[in-house]
């Protein structure tokens, strides 16, 4: 019977964090191949109801990645994202579920390693929590 091994959804900003996952796989760095990685034009574009859908269809952790703070090319749309997943990382508390199962990094293009160390460092954490079991949309038994 092999490890159980969590399923990550990474919500990457278009202009930075994205760039640095593809940088890293051109540079063949090596992160987990659990990460689910969706590009989106803003970190501050992801919206908490996204997060919260993941996490109910079966996501054990989540991981919002952006522009480092001052480089956003929306402005400021990853400063409102830093405000929206610090109310969230208190309402899962809130909820009962484990409020490390969120994480958010800043990563700019050029930086891929820092990029898998991060994947690496999120992976690690969410594998210690165990499968999240909290907000799982259950299949009605049929009779």
């Amino acid at each position: 019977m092999s490890e159980w091994e969590p399923k990550i959804v990474a919500f990457l900003c278009n202009w930075c964090s994205y760039g640095s996952a593809d940088l890293a796989g051109v540079s063949r760095l090596q992160y987990p191949h659990n990460i689910r990685a969706i590009r989106v034009p803003c970190s501050g574009r992801v919206n908490p109801k996204f997060i919260l859908a993941a996490l109910r269809q079966g996501a054990d952790g989540i991981w919002v990645s952006g522009c480092h703070p001052g480089d956003c090319h929306y402005i400021e749309g990853n400063l409102y994202a830093r405000r929206k997943f610090t109310l969230l990382k208190n309402l899962l508390d809130y909820t009962g579920m484990e409020p490390e199962r969120l994480h958010f990094s800043w990563i700019s293009s050029a930086e891929a390693t820092k990029f898998a160390e991060t994947a690496r460092g999120v992976v690690d954490a969410v594998k210690t929590l165990g499968p999240a079991r909290h907000f799982i949309k259950r299949e009605a038994e049929v009779a």
